[in-house]
């Protein structure tokens, strides 16, 4: 993938594609209804979902605040449920993992959409690395531009030139 594709769609996708935090809720919705012996019709699930998907993106930038948008978006469409956020406090900090690995799939995947859509995308490389062929090696992450980069040294006036030109040449050797 190319940097531009993912230094635009991994930020971006951060604050907007939070489809870990957005399940969570939802389904914790339902849970919680369903564990008090209330259990939503079809029709009472669609609005709480708009809402969680909304609300998610307040949610996931602050630990901790799950249970508190929770509770705000049961009030707001079921407050008798309310009471039964305390069913989940106990478990919500191992599930705040389980959220942050869900964004970050989602993230991942969006990436891959992007690229493949503008053409960044190294769909041979790809298979290579999934398939164990071409394993992955972070520390071979710099491109050409980069290497070039690093191996010119720049001189005030803007010119360039390699390190090698600016070592001293033996005596008797070629220039």
């Amino acid at each position: 993938m190319s940097k531009p594709v993912v230094g635009i769609t991994v930020p971006t996708g951060y604050p907007f594609n939070l489809d870990g935090t957005a399940i969570y809720l939802t389904m914790a919705s339902l849970f919680i209804a369903d564990a008090l012996g209330k259990p939503l019709a079809i029709g009472e699930q669609i609005s709480p979902l708009l809402f969680m998907i909304i609300a998610s993106k307040g949610a996931a930038g602050v630990t901790g605040a799950g249970p508190a948008t929770l509770a705000g978006g049961l009030q707001s469409h079921r407050p008798d449920l309310v009471d039964g956020v305390g069913l989940i406090v106990g478990i919500d900090r191992f599930m705040s993992e389980a959220r942050a690995l869900t964004n970050f799939a989602g993230n991942a995947v969006a990436t891959v959409l992007v690229g493949t859509w503008t053409g960044e995308f190294d769909r041979e490389r790809a298979v290579g690395v999934l398939s164990g062929t071409d394993p992955f090696d972070e520390t071979t992450m710099v491109d050409e531009h980069d290497d070039e980069a690093t191996m010119l040294d720049e001189h005030p006036d803007g010119s360039e030139s390699r390190p090698d030109e600016n070592r001293a040449t033996p005596a008797g050797a070629p220039a």
